[in-house]
């Protein structure tokens, strides 16, 4: 398995490399291109843009021309963090162990510099290399654009902000993170596969990988917020159920929600049987994700 581990951390790698260099050349904006920076190249596992590279290279693409599709994921995700943490809306102070962007550049800029991460994402996927046909990146950017608004993260984060302090059933929560952090992971997903011209089952395959693992990765994040250390995670603890959210750990319980992580692994791993030995890679990183404690 270490050369499948050294194959995800080389995309991780293609992946900051491609981040830093994409604002290279920009022209003065006050603190814009700075703030957009200071988020977008803060560290985070990079979950997305590797999983988008991994589907694209398990289905025949090029994964060094899908790059740019790659790091619009991670724009979006970016932007959605700014954002999330702005005093309108969760109000935290400390994002991956330093203080928040609107802390450093203040609200104003930082709603901004949300939102200039979020265009920019459209302006690469609308510009691919040659060697990603015209079609094929249209339909990725529609994928991304769907999962990204309204019927997707943004959809979630209402449902998100609309459930504090009230008491959420069970269907509710799976909805609403299904929206908030499940659309983005499955749209990751699934442009890879399109990006390489996957064949249908390919495709529905590397989805259902992706949705069992975006849920998998939404419990251990509550489970987290209940038991985590404040220091690995970069980030306070006890948040939600400061904000009177209910999670799946308030619902469920600590244990139940353990299983569940597990169940949910397993069947992502079930999901790749279709790329056979080529799903390894996918397969370890479930079971890194079910694991860890940041």
């Amino acid at each position: 398995m270490s050369g499948d581990r050294q194959r995800l951390e080389e995309h991780r790698a293609l992946v900051e490399g491609w981040l830093r260099d994409c604002f290279r050349e920009r022209e003065p904006r006050g603190d814009l291109y700075d703030a957009m920076s200071y988020s977008l190249m803060a560290g985070g596992k990079r979950i997305r843009p590797v999983l988008l590279l991994e589907c694209c290279r398990m289905c025949g693409g090029d994964v060094e021309s899908a790059l740019p599709f790659a790091g619009a994921v991670e724009m979006i995700h970016t932007y959605s963090l700014i954002h999330d943490d702005l005093p309108c809306m969760d109000d935290d102070d400390l994002r991956r162990g330093r203080p928040t962007n609107h802390k450093v550049y203040g609200e104003a800029t930082a709603v901004l510099a949300g939102d200039a991460l979020l265009t920019a994402a459209f302006e690469f996927m609308l510009a691919p290399p040659a060697a990603i046909p015209a079609e094929r990146a249209l339909e990725a950017a529609g994928i991304l654009a769907r999962a990204a608004g309204g019927r997707g993260m943004v959809g979630g984060q209402v449902l998100d902000m609309s459930g504090e302090g009230h008491a959420l059933g069970l269907s509710e929560v799976e909805e609403l993170q299904r929206l908030k952090t499940g659309e983005l992971i499955a749209a990751a997903a699934e442009m890879g596969c399109v990006l390489a011209g996957a064949s249908e089952e390919q495709r529905r395959g590397a989805v259902r990988y992706a949705q069992c693992l975006g849920l998998a990765f939404q419990i251990q994040d509550d489970i987290l917020d209940v038991v985590g250390d404040e220091t690995t995670l970069g980030k306070p603890v006890g948040s939600d159920a400061k904000r009177e959210k209910t999670t799946f750990v308030t619902l469920k319980g600590l244990e139940a929600c353990r299983e569940l992580v597990d169940r949910l692994t397993a069947e992502a791993v079930e999901a790749l049987a279709c790329f056979g030995a080529e799903g390894e890679g996918l397969a370890w990183l479930a079971g890194t994700l079910a694991a860890r404690e940041k």
